[in-house]
Order: C-alpha cells, then structure tokens, then sequence
C-alpha cells in the first residue's frame, strides 16, 4: 500500500494495484471562498496542489467520504470524468448524481470493489448543535488480501464512533483528518492533538497519518505545533505528518 498526500484531506491511495483518489479538492488556490464565521478570513484554499489535475485524477476511483466543500469542491465535480466509480455515503449520492456521476456506489454498509472491500463506519464532525448542523459525516474502513487495512476516519473528533471502528476493525494504517478546524464559537470540529493521541491509544500497533493540514482557512493547528506534541509525547516515530506531495509506504 502507498499513499501520496496532495493537499488538506486529498490523498492519492495505490492498493491492489488500483488507485484511489480521496476526498479530491482540485481548485487552484484562492478559488472557494473563505469557511464563514472562522477566526482567519483568507480565501481557500490557502495552498496549491503540488501536482497537476490531470495528475491527480489519474486514477482508477473515487473515495469522498462527506461531500463538504473542502472535501469536493467545484473544481472536482468539473474534471473528474463522470464514468469513474465513485463511492460514497448514500446521504450524498443525489448530490452527485445531479452532477452527472453515473457510476456511483453509496457504501451502506460496505461495497466490494476489485477486490477491495469499503466498510462505512460513524463519527461526530464537532459537538453540540455545531456536530449535529455538520453531520453526516463518514469514515471508512478499506480491506484487501495482502494488504494492511486502512481506516480513513474522515472529519471527525475523538468520539465513540472512532473509538468502535478502531476495536472492531483493528486497523493496521489509519489516517486521521487534524488541523483542529474551528469556527469563532464552540469547539474544534476535527481532530486535534488529544484527540489524535486518543487514538495512538486505542490503536498502539498502528501505522497513523495525520492529514487536513494548513489548507483550509479554519484548520488553525499547524505542523509544528503537532509535530512538537509528538515529540513531547514520545510518538514521532509512530505517527506520520506528510508535506504536500509525499508519497508514504505502508
């Protein structure tokens, strides 16, 4: 399995010999407006792909684990070929049915693929009415023979949900989606360094990639600051950080 990190929740996922794109986020920086009622009003995203589109839609399929505009923007809908198979969680497939995908799969709860089978699993996408006006959000769980199993949680907090997945399914890679993202009221609405250090709890075999990084205009937690509480906490060599554009062997 390797797994190329393009920018915020975009990764590219070669497994079983197939590529995945996730989470696709194609548009050129400062091309979607500023996440309203956030502490930083610059416009999205705040960095450019480190490759070019017709690189990162070169690809077999298509994961997109809730359909947030920072996780399929516009510019995705637009040069994504519309044959592609796309899976995703069954609250979003009109959505993208009204944007001419025809080869759509709602994973409820999972869907086999090439060999690959896609297991949807739960999360909470902040707390209180902030969670519930976020929701639905979706992880995902992807399993092959003579493969790790990968769980991609999606925009999640620390929650039972994460907590289930990680017993049930004992992932052997797992990425998760930081940045601590927040608007100017409530808390953090993805993952943050407790929350990640919850999971490196749960989960203390895995392989973690912390991905949702310095992107968005509300992702306000930054590399360093979680590569220092890494440090701090003695799991540098546990969990991974990736630039823009690094590839990952997992």
């Amino acid at each position: 399995m390797k797994i190329r990190h393009l920018r915020h929740a975009t990764f590219q996922l070669h497994m079983k010999g197939l590529s995945l794109l996730v989470d696709p986020v194609l548009g050129a920086a400062g091309s979607m407006a500023p996440i309203d009622n956030s502490p930083n009003q610059r416009r999205n995203p705040l960095v450019e792909l480190p490759v070019t589109v017709g690189e990162a839609i070169r690809t077999d399929s298509c994961l997109i684990t809730h359909s947030h505009c920072d996780h399929f923007d516009s510019a995705a809908g637009e040069f994504l070929p519309k044959h592609m198979a796309v899976f995703c969680q069954p609250e979003d497939l009109a959505k993208l049915q009204q944007q001419g995908f025809h080869n759509l799969q709602a994973v409820d709860p999972a869907v086999t693929w090439q060999g690959i089978t896609i297991t949807r699993t739960g999360g909470q996408h902040g707390t209180g009415e902030i969670g519930r006006k976020m929701a639905p959000v979706s992880g995902y769980i992807l399993k092959a023979v003579g493969e790790p199993t990968l769980y991609i949680a999606g925009d999640t907090i620390w929650c039972p949900e994460v907590a289930a997945a990680l017993a049930v399914h004992k992932p052997q890679v797992i990425v998760l989606n930081g940045g601590a993202a927040r608007f100017n009221e409530g808390e953090p609405i993805t993952m943050g360094p407790q929350d990640i250090y919850q999971v490196c709890r749960q989960a203390p075999a895995a392989m973690v990639i912390v991905v949702h990084l310095e992107a968005i205009n509300h992702c306000l937690l930054t590399r360093a600051e979680l590569n220092g509480f890494l440090v701090q906490h003695g799991l540098e060599s546990r969990v991974l950080v990736p630039d823009d554009g690094q590839w990952l062997t997992c």
